[in-house]
């Protein structure tokens, strides 16, 4: 059984409401709280914070979640992301696409902030979903 991400203060990364999904912010953060798309290019120790592998993992990481409520990212109808510097905005965008599209994807917002909880982190997305309830 894979360990999952333990939600960083008094909140669930789920909550279910009638037929809406609420899935708190998530970022690229591992079980073991290493953070993926965090390179070190020298023996420095100097990192470079990717924002395709960063933006591919918080979306994989938000399907995990969805699916352990029986959904999945095919129920997301409006997502929210928070990029530290909009210069990443390409990036996200390209990694983005790989999981929606314009046709059928969710309504989205995006948005600049001064930071997120993690100096490597360089971006964080919350979703809603909807699927009807049995």
């Amino acid at each position: 059984m894979t360990k999952k991400v333990t939600p960083r203060g008094a909140y669930p990364h789920v909550k279910v409401v009638g037929d809406f999904i609420f899935v708190s912010g998530t970022s690229s953060r591992r079980a073991d709280n290493s953070i993926a798309g965090v390179d070190i290019i020298d023996e420095m120790g100097t990192k470079r914070l990717n924002i395709e592998t960063q933006t591919r993992e918080v979306l994989k990481n938000i399907d995990g979640n969805l699916r352990s409520v029986g959904a999945s990212l095919d129920d997301v109808v409006d997502v929210s992301t928070f990029l530290v510097n909009m210069n990443d905005f390409a990036g996200y965008n390209k990694a983005y696409a790989e999981f929606f599209n314009s046709e059928t994807g969710p309504a989205r917002t995006t948005v600049a902030v001064h930071q997120l909880p993690h100096p490597d982190l360089v971006v964080e997305i919350k979703v809603t979903a909807y699927k009807k309830q049995s």
